[in-house]
């Protein structure tokens, strides 16, 4: 299923290609929505696991998911 999420430090398209690159093997379809403020990123997700390990790995490369 296809899920957005809203994250901090997310500022340019080196950012953007960091998650891709980061979590790219992990999670399909990533996409860094650069014209809002928070960004967002759009990816696929399959359960709450993945969406846990998810928002670890972005915690853990400097962009947090902001909890709505």
């Amino acid at each position: 299923m296809k899920k957005t999420y809203k994250a901090e430090n997310i500022s340019c398209n080196n950012c953007a290609n960091m998650i891709k690159a980061s979590l790219g093997d992990e999670f399909e379809n990533i996409e860094v929505n650069l014209n809002v403020t928070p960004k967002e990123v759009t990816l696929d997700i399959k359960d709450e696991a993945d969406e846990k390990r998810f928002k670890e790995e972005m915690a853990d490369i400097g962009f947090p998911v902001i909890n709505d």
